[in-house]
């Protein structure tokens, strides 16, 4: 099956916002996941998110009519897709349960830099170009502002490390996938990622987890349900149904909220020290996504709750 691409138009005000929100709400997962890890062990917590979400969606894509159906050729490349995407998940639980989430909300959003320099040598025609390599340089100045910082403890330098892992392994998965999304329904290599990770979390969680649950509040059982509902399915949802309808170049614009979001509500929400450096980092990941994305005409075809 082919999909059709959209043409990319320009969003209405109510997109735009409905975009920003969105936005806002995949930047806040980070912090949503650094809540439950207090009270759930990693492979716990991205067992049961990904559990609920495949439901969810599951059930939305029979109400919609979608096809489940895989043909001839199609089940090896969601398998490639599968493995980076239990890869990065497992590495980005294991990296928050090290670092501040402001911080890994940094370092994952250096994903768009990592799938620049991928689609130059891998996707025909998505080339590098000098607006881009400024839009790099101010990333990667970013991420030194963040690993190179005075006062982090060894453990938040391997949790850094892992998050960086995390964001090159998501530009892997985002790159290969913009190379065979053409034959699936966008929906698969969403759905069938996450029903396939979902067996092998729960078999970490009794290998790995030092204890699958230690305790259960309102705040971490909100968080679970965060992750789960909100940016999981209802953002897949959604972002699938704005990406259909307007393109992803019209969405991108819009994605340099997801940083500021993740460290502002770090420093709300969890108290973490917004420092100069965070701050520096911050201002210069945020710009190069901005240089990166400025009047672009590519259409990529990346979802970004499938990162976090």
């Amino acid at each position: 099956m082919t999909v059709n691409r959209p043409y990319n138009q320009r969003l209405p005000l109510w997109g735009a916002a409905f975009t920003s929100l969105l936005c806002i709400l995949f930047g806040a997962n980070a912090v949503a996941i650094k809540m439950t890890l207090s009270g759930l062990g990693v492979f716990t917590t991205a067992g049961l998110r990904f559990g609920i979400a495949a439901i969810v969606i599951f059930i939305w894509a029979k109400a919609t009519g979608r096809s489940f159906i895989i043909r001839n050729g199609q089940f090896p490349q969601l398998l490639i897709i599968s493995v980076i995407f239990i890869l990065q998940l497992s590495i980005l639980y294991l990296g928050l349960k090290h670092t501040d989430a402001s911080r890994a909300t940094l370092l994952i959003n250096l994903q768009p830099f990592f799938v620049m320099f991928l689609a130059h040598y891998f996707i025909p025609g998505d080339r590098i170009t000098r607006r881009k390599i400024v839009g790099l340089i101010m990333g990667f100045a970013g991420m030194a502002f963040v690993v190179l910082g005075e006062g982090v403890s060894p453990d938040v330098e391997t949790g850094d490390l892992l998050i960086l892992a995390t964001a090159f392994l998501w530009a892997c998965n985002a790159t290969y996938t913009k190379k065979v999304i053409d034959s699936f329904d966008p929906f698969q290599v969403v759905f069938y990622p996450m029903i396939l990770s979902v067996p092998f979390f729960f078999v970490g969680a009794l290998l790995w987890d030092e204890t699958m649950i230690a305790r259960v509040d309102q705040r971490i059982l909100g968080s679970l349900v965060y992750q789960s509902l909100v940016t999981a399915s209802f953002g897949f949802v959604a972002w699938n149904h704005l990406l259909q309808r307007y393109g992803a170049v019209a969405l991108h614009s819009f994605i340099f909220l997801m940083p500021v979001a993740g460290v502002m509500l770090g420093g709300l929400v969890l108290g973490e020290p917004i420092t100069f450096n965070i701050l520096a980092a911050t201002s210069l990941i945020v710009s190069g996504i901005v240089v990166v994305n400025l009047k672009t005409a590519e259409y990529a075809p990346i979802f970004p709750q499938r990162g976090l």
